[in-house]
């Protein structure tokens, strides 16, 4: 059972996460008077069953994309769908295999993160130490470090003041929803970053092999016939997988 768990802490702990950040805060009391309770008038009543299970269900469909939102995944799958571009090989490496690298490069920048969720979080919750509330307002110190430490002071004060909130002291707080729009931001401009240095090399080689075919006078030859094997030669020659994975997992910061 304990290995199980192992195996199953990035999407469990991410998950109840984002599902305890969705729902209202009113929707989560003590533990004696339900899951999901509604307050009028300072008198608390609890939701029908009904209601409850179109809440979670919800809730469930929605999880995935928050869950990828609020890790590395956005900035890895831009770059590597760059990179497929630049190589010129859209139909030689799926959308699966480009969404399952990313996907397995998140899990592993975000362990530390999950691990410090698990243990500090659902244990305690599982084991009826702590309550809801208490779980998730815990659960979303190293989720929110991890996000303000990619995050750039620039896209925070932006999405700040677009939101209308109040001046802060320290980043931290900010509202999980403010600091979760301007991690978005910065990952989309630090993807764009990495995939323009390394879709230039390739570049380079499209325009020599077109200037080339051009001064030949082999116009009716495809350029993209003669560059794809040379950049397919380069990338494996200076063992391109390798310097990507390595760029990728090293820009992320506070691992």
């Amino acid at each position: 059972m304990k290995t199980a768990h192992a195996r199953l802490w990035p999407t469990a702990a991410l998950g109840l996460l984002a599902l305890g950040l969705l729902a209202l805060p009113d929707l989560a009391m003590a533990d004696q008077i339900g899951l999901f309770t509604s307050s009028t008038q300072g008198a608390k009543t609890e939701l029908t069953v009904k209601t409850q299970v179109l809440i979670v269900m919800t809730l469930l469909g929605l999880l995935p994309v928050l869950v990828l939102m609020m890790t590395s995944f956005t900035r890895f799958v831009i770059v590597l769908s760059l990179l497929r571009q630049a190589l010129g090989l859209q139909q030689g490496l799926p959308n699966r295999i480009v969404t399952g690298v990313a996907l397995i490069l998140t899990l592993l920048v975000m362990r530390p993160v999950g691990e410090t969720i698990w243990e500090k979080a659902l244990q305690p919750y599982d084991q009826e130490k702590i309550g809801l509330q208490e779980a998730l307002s815990i659960a979303e110190q190293p989720l929110s470090r991890f996000m303000l430490a990619q995050t750039s002071k620039s896209a925070l004060a932006q999405v700040s003041r677009l939101a209308g909130e109040k001046a802060v002291d320290k980043p931290e707080q900010h509202a999980f929803t403010v600091k979760l729009a301007a991690f978005v931001l910065s990952e989309l401009k630090t993807a764009f970053q990495i995939g323009c240095m390394l879709f230039i090399p390739f570049l380079v080689i499209d325009l020599v092999v077109s200037s080339v075919l051009m001064a030949m006078g082999m116009m009716m030859l495809s350029p993209l016939v003669i560059s794809l094997p040379l950049k397919l030669l380069l990338f494996v020659l200076v063992d391109g997988w390798t310097l990507t994975v390595e760029t990728l997992v090293t820009s992320v910061r506070g691992l």
